[in-house]
């Protein structure tokens, strides 16, 4: 499909890149949803919570939620999304990966940004076990690379799929990482590590074997917490094992439902290699939309609904039956 050109253009105040990111995902008020837990047990003895939300009319459509590094069905992207579909007839399958749903996992692996084992079971779980005949895909950042990954790594995809979008995705995870490391987006590295470290030490006083605390002193950034933790516990060799592994771009080519990656210019967790132009222009099914606004899922417009979110919509109403 063409690049798909995009109307998006905030006003002068939210089109700067780190304001718009910290609002919409710290300041940003959205009507609270009362969601109902269903937790999951997964094949190999761990467990995955989905929180679910519902329309007022019954339905028969149902949007799988992904959420960011250290996201949950809470984060404010996956609330205002929610509200929307719930009011448009949908219901909504929140996803918390492993370890994201206030309680830790029981496993020494967690989630990453290439693991999509675990989708494809809620998936299949959501096919065979609802009465679900329409789902639609969404994930934002990690959860959008994880997405596009599920997307392209699997052949048979259950009928009931009718499209997907990912937002404010990083494709090419070791470009990613290397943004990361810049000095413009070291409030947000200094953020994520700060999280990531705490959810190890709890790791550490489950598994106490696998590592020493002393450790995790060595951990500064997003990159080292990856060489460390995350490529070892899941069988890579190293941080950029992992990233080459996992990276969505080299399984964009072989999606086969309608997918709408929209990545805003300004995103400075984003490196070229995430806006994938000549792909896209040669693809039956891969839509670009790269405003030159929008920071990392921060598409503020008013009226309370986001440009993102606006889309999600669209492009799913695109595809129903």
């Amino acid at each position: 499909m063409p690049v798909v050109p995009s109307s998006y253009q905030p006003p002068f105040w939210f089109r700067q890149m780190d304001l718009v990111t910290i609002y919409s995902a710290r300041l940003r008020s959205l009507q609270k949803i009362d969601y109902q837990r269903e937790r999951i047990d997964l094949p190999d003895g761990d467990f995955i919570d989905l929180d679910w939300s519902f329309s007022r009319q019954n339905t028969k459509k149902c949007i799988i939620l992904l959420h960011g590094l250290e996201g949950s069905s809470q984060s404010r992207y996956n609330l205002a999304l929610a509200n929307l579909f719930n009011s448009n007839s949908l219901d909504v399958c929140a996803v918390n990966f492993r370890g994201c749903s206030g309680q830790p996992n029981l496993k020494y692996i967690c989630y990453h940004s290439g693991k999509t084992d675990d989708v494809e079971f809620i998936v299949n779980q959501i096919v065979t076990k609802t009465k679900y005949d329409q789902l639609f895909l969404h994930g934002v950042s990690l959860g959008g690379n994880v997405l596009l990954k599920y997307l392209g790594e699997n052949k048979n995809l259950p009928i009931q799929i009718k499209s997907a979008m990912a937002v404010s995705t990083p494709c090419d995870l070791s470009g990613s990482s290397r943004k990361l490391l810049n000095f413009r987006n070291q409030i947000y590295t200094q953020n994520f590590t700060r999280q990531l470290l705490q959810k190890l030490k709890t790791k550490q006083q489950q598994f106490p074997e696998m590592f020493e605390l002393n450790s995790l002193k060595a951990i500064r950034n997003v990159l080292e917490f990856d060489e460390l933790y995350t490529s070892k516990a899941h069988g890579f060799t190293d941080a950029e094992d992992y990233y080459q592994k996992s990276s969505s771009l080299q399984f964009l080519e072989h999606i086969r439902i309608p997918t709408l990656l929209l990545n805003a210019q300004n995103d400075s967790f984003l490196s070229k290699e995430s806006f994938p132009y000549t792909m896209a222009e040669n693809h039956p099914f891969l839509y670009l939309e790269t405003p030159k606004y929008g920071g990392h899922a921060a598409f503020w417009q008013p009226g309370g609904i986001y440009y993102n979110e606006q889309r999600a919509l669209e492009f799913a109403q695109e595809f129903m039956k």
